[in-house]
């Protein structure tokens, strides 16, 4: 009988009883390794444990995506992350068991440096890239392939469960689309002192406005600067822009910022010489608008010669460019 090659940071012994939480039978495992799918998912197990589902994902080949060949790969994954406490960490033990037809007995293999393994939201799975080499489990002499068919299994043991830290998470747009917006600001010369704002409009599923104040927006511009503002119209939703994310923490919901690339224009409707000025900034619930408090000077606005003002309208553009989104963990 040859011996399995198993690699040596892994502890084996030998049991009698079955897996307490699960059990994997496999009939023909030589057809799984020939076809085209590289894994197969167990169905969902509970093993006593109110924290999460967990599932065993099995590498009949090797898992590719760690150039794993030659070996078959096995695999512990939480699949009920998402119903975790915002922030939490789930320390389980946990080992695997490969059934030895000849002996009668399974062979127990879990780490042999490091019991406990962390589990949370970005850290849904752990297992061995080489469980075992795919030559040496398959040899019938060894007696974890008779038959063609062969047994594998998990014990899954919550040790403790604690609250993390808090964080962020960021996410980049790669292929970012610009949004603009024209609005016409009619009537100019009978605006008052208060915030005048356009229609929403919308860059990146998010809902933007225009915010104008043709008599300054703080005391020491007023009646001297046009101010000019981006704003989010709706951000107590800003979780909602992530199409990967369904969020109802409020401090979530605090947390989350979108990162936009803005550009604001008054319109020079007679020479093409607009006015424009541009910046990138993190939009927030807390600071949902940003801009010029001075803008451009009222009496260069107001100016004939330069075109900014024609028939008592102007024309302001807008465009919005959203790069990326970060929100709180």
């Amino acid at each position: 009988m040859k011996s399995l090659q198993i690699n040596f940071w892994f502890s084996t012994s030998y049991s009698d009883s079955s897996p307490t939480h699960y059990t994997l039978k496999i009939a023909s495992f030589s057809l799984l390794t020939k076809l085209s799918a590289d894994k197969y998912e167990s169905g969902e197990f509970e093993p006593y444990c109110m924290f999460a589902l967990w599932k065993l994902v099995l590498y009949p080949n090797g898992n590719k995506k760690k150039n794993v060949e030659g070996h078959i790969s096995v695999y512990l994954e939480m699949v009920g992350a998402d119903s975790l406490q915002t922030g939490s960490e789930v320390y389980v033990d946990f080992r695997f068991f490969l059934l030895d037809q000849n002996k009668g007995m399974f062979l127990v293999l879990q780490e042999a440096n490091k019991k406990e393994k962390c589990f949370h939201g970005m850290m849904r799975y752990s297992g061995f890239d080489k469980l075992v080499t795919l030559k040496s489990f398959t040899d019938a002499s060894n007696g974890y392939v008779v038959d063609d068919s062969c047994v594998i299994g998990a014990e899954v043991f919550v040790c403790k469960e604690r609250r993390a830290g808090n964080g962020e998470s960021i996410s980049m747009i790669k292929d970012a689309v610009m949004c603009k917006h024209v609005w016409k600001v009619e009537n100019f010369s009978e605006l008052g002192t208060e915030c005048c704002k356009s229609e929403p409009f919308t860059a990146r599923e998010r809902k933007w406005k225009i915010k104008l104040y043709a008599k300054g927006n703080c005391d020491g511009n007023k009646g001297i600067h046009i101010s000019l503002f981006s704003e989010l119209d709706d951000p107590e939703t800003l979780p909602c822009i992530s199409h990967f994310l369904e969020l109802t923490d409020p401090k979530k919901i605090a947390g989350s910022k979108v990162l936009a690339e803005v550009s604001l224009r008054i319109v020079d409707q007679m020479h093409a010489k607009h006015k424009c000025l541009k910046g990138t900034k993190w939009f927030s619930t807390s600071n949902p608008s940003w801009g010029w408090s001075k803008f451009i000077s009222v009496d260069t606005l107001n100016q004939a010669g330069n075109g900014f003002l024609v028939k008592d309208a102007c024309i302001v553009e807008a465009e919005v460019t959203v790069h990326g989104t970060a929100i709180a963990l």
